[in-house]
């Protein structure tokens, strides 16, 4: 007999299988893109952060014991490889940085100056001050969406599109999944009370987005676990917000 991932109680009704990943998808994704821009439009996060944790959860309300095994829920196969999965996701960042700062300026059409409107960074900050409000969106940053988008995205949908359709492709479906939801982050713009869709900066963010995701993806495979995915995630936010800190 085949050993399932679901429980027991979940296995009644669906099969963990691309139908199930698409069912997840419309579950999570759907409501935390309206959450996203009503933040964007009301200034309060506090909803994204309860999306986040929920996404986190996903795995351990479905799944049973072999099916997060299954997708990643493990050790990884070292501390080093770990350390070193920060590293692409802290260049890439970096990099994007660079191509918005070089196409579109301080303007809200590049996506950082968008996403760092919404910190809060009051005017004139530095020194010590700049450094602790810093450390606070870092650390913030690289705990809670690292750890609710990779359990979600990396983790349970990868795993039901890949045991219908292969890993490499089941990739590209999360990957997917994961750049469209960010369009409620940049993309979709709420500025000076108008909503504007800036659709070539919006492409390359898509597109940004969807890259970044397959490079967390490799991260998971070189590690052999989530772990590896959620550090170089991780690395990701902490060079996008060192970015919006000091380099804009």
């Amino acid at each position: 007999m085949t050993e399932t991932e679901l429980k027991p109680f979940w296995d009644k009704f669906f099969k963990f299988d691309w139908k199930f990943g698409f069912f997840l998808i419309a579950l999570i994704c759907i409501p935390r893109f309206i959450l996203v821009l009503q933040a964007n439009q009301t200034g309060n996060y506090g909803p994204i952060g309860a999306i986040m944790f929920v996404s986190a959860f996903v795995p351990f309300i479905f799944l049973n014991k072999y099916g997060r095994k299954r997708i990643g829920i493990k050790k990884p196969k070292s501390i080093a490889g770990l350390v070193l999965s920060l590293i692409p996701g802290i260049a890439f960042s970096l990099f994007l940085f660079f191509i918005g700062k070089e196409l579109y300026g301080g303007s809200y059409q590049n996506w950082y100056e968008y996403i760092g409107n919404s910190y809060n960074i009051p005017e004139g900050i530095a020194g010590n001050n700049k450094l602790i409000l810093f450390s606070i969106m870092a650390t913030t940053g690289m705990i809670f969406s690292p750890i609710g988008e990779e359990l979600f995205f990396r983790g349970i949908v990868h795993g039901s599109f890949a045991k219908s359709i292969g890993e490499r492709k089941a990739s590209n479906v999360d990957s997917l999944a994961f750049a469209l939801t960010h369009i409620a982050h940049f993309g979709l713009v709420f500025a000076n009370g108008v909503w504007n869709f800036y659709l070539i900066p919006a492409m390359i963010w898509v597109l940004s987005m969807f890259l970044v995701s397959i490079i967390f993806f490799r991260a998971k495979k070189l590690t052999g676990s989530l772990l590896g995915a959620i550090f170089c995630h991780a690395g990701f936010n902490l060079g996008m917000i060192y970015s919006i800190f000091y380099l804009l």
